[in-house]
């Protein structure tokens, strides 16, 4: 998934960044309300980890302006406040999901990973198909039985596949869920994890190229 973390303590900030690649997923990172708002006009977030308390934009208004715009990212608002009626407003200014400081990261990573399942049309929490079975939560991948070791870009590329049941996912779809904001799209990173997770899951191929439009797992 592409998740935005949008936190002005640096160290905080990168820490949970470090923890939400960890699980696969590709983190941008923001320090101020404004700047969260200029990445969120342009990525295709699935979730906004959102610290309330900003400088030059608050996370409140960050918050409205998401709803306001019918944006279909997530949001995890994270803030100090951790009294009942904080966390009433903060719901209701229209934040899925609530955390409050000091929080385990395993928690903020299991709270990512159900909104980003909401993000989306709905899909079984074990996703199988065509002899694959990839299991979000625990990060595994089996063919035929057989256990597959995959990579962070691996897995998330293949996720993103096994989640279009089908359907055929273009190189720039891949690009925006499976990397961050720094990616070249011009380095080929996407063909070259096609093609090392074609040779893990081995034969018979599965991940189909459909020329000048993108890959497929029919």
């Amino acid at each position: 998934m592409r998740v935005l973390v949008v936190e002005d303590e640096p160290l905080l900030a990168d820490a949970i960044a470090e923890w939400l690649r960890e699980e696969t997923h590709a983190v941008d990172l923001a320090h101020d309300g404004a700047a969260a708002l200029e990445r969120i006009a342009v990525n295709d977030y699935d979730v906004v980890v959102l610290d309330r308390d900003l400088p030059r934009v608050h996370g409140d208004e960050v918050c409205r302006e998401m709803v306001a715009a019918a944006c279909a990212a997530r949001v995890l608002m994270l803030t100090a406040a951790a009294q009942l009626d904080d966390r009433v407003s903060g719901l209701s200014m229209g934040a899925d999901d609530y955390l409050t400081k000091p929080f385990a990261f395993q928690e903020l990573a299991a709270r990512v990973l159900a909104l980003g399942r909401r993000s989306r049309p709905a899909v079984p929490p074990v996703l199988r198909r065509a002899g694959i079975t990839l299991d979000p939560a625990r990060r595994e991948v089996f063919r035929n039985g057989r256990f597959v070791p995959l990579s962070k870009k691996e897995f998330a590329v293949l996720t993103e596949l096994m989640r279009a049941d089908g359907c055929v996912v273009s190189a720039e779809q891949l690009l925006e869920k499976a990397w961050d904001e720094n990616a070249d799209p011009f380095t080929g990173a996407v063909r070259l994890t096609i093609l090392k997770l074609r040779r893990k899951l081995g034969d018979p191929p599965v991940v189909e190229t459909v020329p000048g439009v993108g890959y497929r797992i029919p």
